[in-house]
């Protein structure tokens, strides 16, 4: 006879094998981690409800917000709001940058608390170097990243390895926004920068150049140096996180961008989808 209590040990162990062995659960686990999304920088030339429409409509899934359309002296209610305007429209607050850390030891623990009212993981930074021991303690506090951006040559975090000894003494939550095609301008191989990067690579901006040299124009992605399948590859190989920060950012045409960011997301989500049809094979 079948008691109650083998009955429910048997199906719990059924239940289990299901979840663990099925193929929905083998699909789950090789599905990407990567979820596109944008810089709003690149939909300047609007005012934010416009832009963030714009945003869904092409179907970007993050979006990563800036100062010009979320001022970090938001108030609670208007941080609340647009969260829950975001949310709305099916997308998600990936990151917010580029912002600065210095000496001001409130300033920079108010941008953490600003962070965490807005719900995001990740604050993309350009940190002076005297603030990286409060960083080590805000980002353990907070359980928030802080992840820095390279703006190119003449700039303090020009090369990767720039970024690699600024953070190798403090907590792993100190890491990397890497602007791709800033690291184009200063000669660098994005491929590279993502492998020397792993582990603590919060954020990438999906950018390409026609030139590996400081000024040269910005072009569609894959018309470039950025090769976008292998870029793609390496952020899965990688295993960038789920909660990161990967935003397409198109600078050129401010006034009038929106098919050319559609055709560079159409060529990264192609991307994206053929790296997880290698992946399920």
């Amino acid at each position: 006879m079948v008691t109650r209590r083998t009955f429910v040990i048997s199906a719990a162990a059924s239940l289990s094998a299901f979840q663990f062995n099925s193929p929905l659960r083998a699909a789950m686990q090789k599905s990407p981690r990567l979820q596109l999304g944008i810089q709003l920088y690149s939909l300047r030339g609007f005012d934010v409800d416009t832009a963030l429409k714009h945003a869904q409509e092409i179907g970007f899934q993050q979006v990563e917000f800036y100062s010009g359309m979320l001022a970090v002296d938001a108030t609670t209610e208007q941080l609340s709001a647009m969260r829950s305007k975001v949310e709305s429209m099916g997308m998600t607050i990936s990151a917010h940058g580029v912002n600065r850390f210095g000496k001001d030891a409130a300033a920079n623990e108010r941008l953490f608390q600003f962070a965490k009212q807005l719900g995001i993981k990740n604050i993309t930074a350009d940190p002076d170097p005297e603030s990286f021991p409060q960083l080590d303690e805000l980002v353990k506090e907070f359980d928030i990243r802080v992840a820095i951006h390279n703006h190119g040559p003449s700039s303090r975090y020009n090369k990767v390895v720039d970024v690699l000894r600024a953070v190798e003494n403090y907590d792993v939550r100190i890491g990397a926004c890497a602007d791709l095609g800033h690291y184009i301008r200063s000669g660098e191989s994005p491929v590279e920068v993502i492998r020397l990067l792993k582990g603590r690579l919060y954020g990438i901006h999906l950018k390409d150049f026609a030139e590996m040299k400081e000024k040269t124009e910005g072009v569609i992605l894959g018309k470039g140096h950025l090769a976008v399948q292998q870029t793609i590859d390496a952020l899965m190989a990688v295993d960038f996180p789920s909660d990161g920060a990967l935003s397409l950012e198109y600078e050129e045409n401010p006034k009038d961008p929106i098919a050319d960011i559609r055709e560079c997301f159409a060529i990264s989500k192609a991307a994206i989808d053929k790296a997880l049809r290698a992946r399920e094979s």
